[in-house]
């Protein structure tokens, strides 16, 4: 759904006695630091950028790890389609609280739980795989294991000709991510604090 004036209808931008995202953000990271990976939100460039390859004709299910206070989730739900879904996992109950008391839209559902169990948490919902899946999450800094893990189970989760965007500070993702995809597309974004590796990795 394209329409702005929809989307903003769809998506609650501030409700009484909860936070201000930047509040919520940086509590996040006070408490979670490791896990957020940055202090600021991602800038709007970043953002047009990532998502600017995705074929939103043909995408039915998003999956977003570490959606934060939905910096993305809300340019996404603009730019999906009426009958499609966005999944956002994060395990950081706080922040899962906050997004689903937030977004009220019908195709959004915030989930508590590990990106390394994007394919039990995908088939749950009545899904076979996942067209994209986003993630900002801070691989260099996950506990061991943790960043193979997610990636395994992502190329797993992701269809044929779907790809996995990666938005990074630190370029030593690629060795995470280059294992499962064979293709990876890459370029920088140098408008946004700090600049930001952005990876697409498609499944051929």
């Amino acid at each position: 759904m394209s329409s702005s004036t929809s989307a903003a209808r769809r998506v609650k931008t501030s409700a009484n006695g909860v936070p201000k995202p930047w509040q919520m953000f940086f509590s996040g990271f006070l408490k979670h630091p490791v896990m957020v990976g940055s202090v600021i939100p991602s800038s709007a460039k970043l953002i047009d950028k990532m998502l600017a390859p995705v074929d939103w004709a043909n995408c039915k299910l998003f999956v977003e790890y570490g959606p934060g206070v939905g910096t993305f989730c809300r340019p996404i739900l603009e730019r999906m389609a009426p009958d499609a879904a966005l999944i956002a996992i994060d395990t950081n109950a706080d922040f899962i609280r906050y997004l689903n008391h937030t977004i009220s839209d019908s195709r959004f559902e915030a989930v508590h739980g590990s990106a390394s169990e994007v394919e039990s948490i995908v088939a749950e919902r009545g899904h076979q795989s996942a067209d994209f899946v986003l993630s900002g999450l801070p691989f260099s800094t996950l506990p061991p294991g943790v960043g193979p893990a997610i990636a395994a189970a992502t190329q797993r989760v992701v269809r044929p000709g779907g790809a996995f965007l990666v938005y990074q500070f630190s370029p030593k993702v690629r060795d995470f991510l280059a294992p499962h995809f064979a293709r990876i597309d890459h370029d920088m974004e140098w408008w946004n604090v700090p600049p930001a590796q952005l990876y697409w990795c498609w499944k051929d």
